[in-house]
Formats: C-alpha cells, structure tokens, sequence
C-alpha cells in the first residue's frame, strides 16, 4: 500500500475535486443535501466518500447514500481498472412496493439507466438489493411495521471523470426515496 502522506496521484486528485464540487456547489434538487463523509482506508490506497440525504418539505428524511471512490494505481482483482466506485442507498418504502418481487430488478434498472442517462461509462458492475420489514414489539408494539429498500453496489468507471457517475447515484438515491425525475412535478397530496 502507498503511504497516507504521500501525495495522491493526478488521476485521483481530479476524481475527488469532482466529488469536492457536488459538496460545494448549489444541489441539483432542493430535497437534497451532500457532504463529506470519512472515507474507509483500508479497501484501497486512495479513498475519498460523500453522503447525501434526501428531505420531505417538512424536513423528514426519506432516503439516505454514500459514494465512495476507490483508486490503486495497481488495479486489484475484480475492478477491471484502477478506480472503483461504491455506492449505497438506502430509503422508506410503502410497504406494497416492498412486496412486490419485481422491486429487487426495478431497484437495479434506475442504478444502470441512471448510468446510462447521464453517459457515466462503467463496467464490472455488481451488487445487491435487499428489502427489509421492521415489525416492533414489546414497548414499541405500538410503532408502525416499517419497509424499506438497501441497494449496495459497486462498478469500474472508464475514466476519471466522476461527474456522470455522481449524478447517476444522487438520481438513485432521489427515486428510491419516491421523489418524481427531476423536472417532473409531483402530484398534490403525494406528501413530495
């Protein structure tokens, strides 16, 4: 492994100054808010993470993500490259879409053609989708069963440009929290 204190490569330093403008800039969607997170040392030499949360007018919180860029010069086995990106999102969902069967491959469909959509060339994707019920008992026998949707995945960009590949996870994370494609108006009364 390349020592912490040594300066990252060029390639890299792009990377994260592309990261660096999405935490710095005006969002794309009012309903969200990215910052910077830690990133995990020990998945690659060089790492760098955001979070983003998406928020109801009422300021609760509907879905929540984390991007991490992964970079080693060397490539390692599986990455088909010497960046990796990971992406994680998790939202509510009402509780008749969490039963559906189909929702594990319509959750991985808005991954890849959100990729596709925002021209983020990729390869070597994988992950997992999981549906998840909370149902409480004892005290809490009272709160409300609970569903809601975890996508976890991983793919190689086919270069250094994160742009497209940001905006494909923030797109992800904003339909997973039910919120309409950005320039499409909600319906009265869907609570978004």
């Amino acid at each position: 492994m390349t020592p912490r204190d040594a300066r990252p490569p060029e390639p890299f330093q792009r990377a994260v100054e592309t990261m660096r403008g999405f935490v710095d800039a005006e969002p794309s969607r009012s309903e969200l808010v990215i910052e910077d997170m830690p990133a995990p040392q020990r998945l690659a030499p060089y790492a760098s993470a955001i979070m983003a949360t998406v928020y109801r007018e009422d300021d609760s919180e509907l879905g929540v993500g984390r991007l991490i860029l992964l970079y080693d010069p060397e490539g390692q086995r599986g990455w088909h490259g010497d960046f990796r990106v990971v992406a994680y999102v998790r939202a509510d969902l009402e509780p008749e879409i969490a039963a559906d069967p189909l929702i594990g491959p319509v959750g991985w469909s808005w991954l890849t053609e959100a990729l596709d959509q925002r021209r983020a060339g990729y390869r070597a994707a994988s992950g997992t989708i999981t549906r998840a019920v909370s149902e409480s008992f004892g005290d809490k026998n009272e709160d409300p069963e609970t569903t809601e949707l975890e996508l976890r995945a991983s793919w190689s960009p086919t270069d250094g440009n994160m742009s497209g590949h940001i905006n494909a996870w923030c797109d992800v994370l904003c339909l997973a929290a039910g919120l309409p494609p950005a320039g499409v108006t909600s319906l009265p009364g869907s609570g978004v």
